[in-house]
């Protein structure tokens, strides 16, 4: 099975100053295009007036992450985000997004300058920030009786397991519910034994 990661215990800035350009530099988890959405159009709101925000993000288990992107936001190609991005991957963190926000001092720094400057506020901010492991996930679809359903939150509460979405009426001819589950690795033969004593059906997406 797949091992579990660490990602950011929170978010974190950090700001340095490179040939009069200042490079403000925010690390926060995510585990969305939502969330890194939310983070990108809070930073520009932060700073209105700033040249540039530039950002990378990645989804998942370093090494195997399910979704990556990355921005230059008017930099020139390459010299910002993918910098961003090199640094998160080499730093073996998960769920993780880095804004870059940039203000000009006047002096250009040339694109070797740019790419250094990026990496280095990137490598700033993520060697400072706290890190937690995030078990690795894995989603379940059971298909049980209205009878089970009380069983199953209570087990879900009390062993870290999260309830997605949950249809009243399906299965079993209409006599039960349907209900995704996502359960910790380290807790899913347990979920899995939990649900064939419970005489619960269920499937895993892997």
């Amino acid at each position: 099975m797949s091992k579990d990661y660490p990602v950011p215990a929170g978010s974190l800035e950090c700001e340095t100053e490179i040939k009069k350009s200042r490079f403000i530099a925010r690390v926060a988890p995510v585990a969305s295009r939502e969330d890194v959405r939310a983070v990108v159009e809070q930073a520009h709101r932060d700073h209105p007036d700033a040249r540039h925000v530039c950002w990378a993000y990645q989804i998942g288990r370093p090494g195997a992450a399910a979704e990556a992107a990355m921005n230059d936001d008017g930099e020139p190609s390459g010299t910002a985000g993918k910098p961003i991005l090199n640094v998160i991957q080499h730093k073996d963190m998960g769920d993780v997004l880095v804004v870059v926000i940039r203000y000009f001092g006047g002096i250009k720094l040339g694109a070797g300058g740019l790419v250094r400057a990026y990496a280095s506020a990137a490598e700033s901010v993520l060697s400072q920030v706290e890190r937690v492991v995030q078990p690795v996930m894995t989603r379940v679809d059971i298909e049980l009786p209205f009878a089970s359903e009380q069983p199953v939150r209570h087990w879900c509460e009390h062993n870290g397991a999260e309830i997605g979405a949950v249809h009243y009426g399906a299965g079993l001819d209409g006599a039960g519910l349907t209900m995704a589950v996502q359960v910790s690795d380290t807790r899913l033969a347990d979920f899995l034994g939990f649900c064939a004593a419970e005489k619960i059906d269920c499937r895993t997406d892997s």
